[in-house]
């Protein structure tokens, strides 16, 4: 039984992943800290295991194998350092941290304590995706040409985000941007996985007007260029419905793929004899990659587990260098 610890309370999705660690039955949630007495209220009243006001408290008085990281981008960052000079493995929210530089800084310390670094992008436990991106890895689609990802709502407040998690995400020096950072890092991710650091990142992100008290963007667009491909990765905090966001397409000499969002989405394939598309069976899946919790777990028992590659900290450096880019050159523009 493995004791776990959680870092952060204030990034909304701490709490559905909770719940899914607690399910297993392998793991024991011994602790939690955050400096908002609120949400330790609720984890009292919700999750075991005692609650500390401070970090450094927790690390220092608890005996732990692991942390789950769920504090802004910014603090992520130096709990991730803390933690893996600790000896812990860590579960850190995507998108890895606010900045490149921070990024680096955890992926050093996990590399030089020999602990575990897993990043966890929501999108990867749905099996369509996954199955997706094992087909074009595969050459299933032939020479992949383009990636194409939006994530997209009305925005935080207005999705009924908390106030706790509303006051980072709009803030610049917390989460590195605005809806740049929070939803363009799922296709940078996506890319990178699936063709690499591109040569170039065009970007464009803009305030549309709609949010006159929100001093970041609340849309962003990156355009990265490869060789022989490109990719786009999208971000509104303005759109009305949701009726395009989340899906997937990937585009290849032998096909093209839409890849719908969620948990029950499907995977439709066209091809020159299938040019509609059709609907494709996702094969079975193994258990480990049933959510965040299973694969955690596994990736901690067995120092040989492969993680999916959406889950290394390679991949979410690669994302983080694709976002800087994309800030840069916005913020020069």
């Amino acid at each position: 039984m493995k004791r776990i610890a959680t870092l952060g309370l204030h990034h909304d999705h701490v709490w559905s992943n909770l719940q899914q660690l607690q399910e297993t039955g392998q793991a024991e949630l011994a602790a939690a800290a955050d400096t908002d007495a609120g949400l330790l209220e609720k984890y009292r009243a919700e999750f075991p295991g005692k609650t500390y006001s401070t970090y450094e408290a927790l690390l220092d008085d608890e005996d732990l194998d692991a942390v789950y990281i769920f504090a802004s981008n910014r603090l992520s960052e130096d709990l991730t350092v803390m933690a893996a000079e600790r000896g812990l493995h860590c579960l850190v929210e995507k998108p890895m941290a606010s900045t490149l530089a921070g990024a680096e800084r955890m992926s050093a310390a996990a590399d030089a304590a020999g602990v575990r670094l897993m990043i966890n992008w929501p999108f990867t436990w749905w099996p369509q995706l996954r199955h997706g991106i094992a087909m074009a890895q595969g050459g299933e689609l032939g020479q992949l040409w383009q990636v194409k990802y939006r994530a997209a709502h009305q925005g935080p407040v207005e999705l009924g985000c908390s106030p706790q998690f509303c006051e980072w995400l709009y803030d610049k020096e917390l989460n590195g941007a605005g809806a740049l950072m929070d939803y363009c890092c799922y296709g940078a991710v996506l890319a990178d996985v699936l063709l690499g650091k591109p040569e170039s990142v065009s970007s464009t992100k803009i305030s549309t007007g709609l949010k006159p008290d929100l001093a970041l963007e609340d849309n962003a667009i990156l355009v990265l260029s490869y060789p022989h491909a490109f990719a786009t990765t999208e971000a509104s905090w303005t759109q009305i419905g949701t009726l395009t966001s989340y899906s997937t397409t990937l585009y290849g000499s032998k096909g093209t793929l839409l890849i719908e969002p969620d948990h029950e989405g499907r995977i439709l394939l066209a091809t020159p004899e299938n040019p509609e598309g059709i609907t494709l069976n996702i094969p079975p899946q193994p258990n480990h990659l049933e959510n965040s919790a299973t694969h955690f777990l596994a990736a901690i028992n067995d120092p040989e587990f492969q993680m999916h590659p959406l889950c290394e900290a390679s991949h979410g450096l690669g994302a983080q260098w694709i976002l800087e880019e994309g800030i840069r050159l916005s913020d020069k523009d």
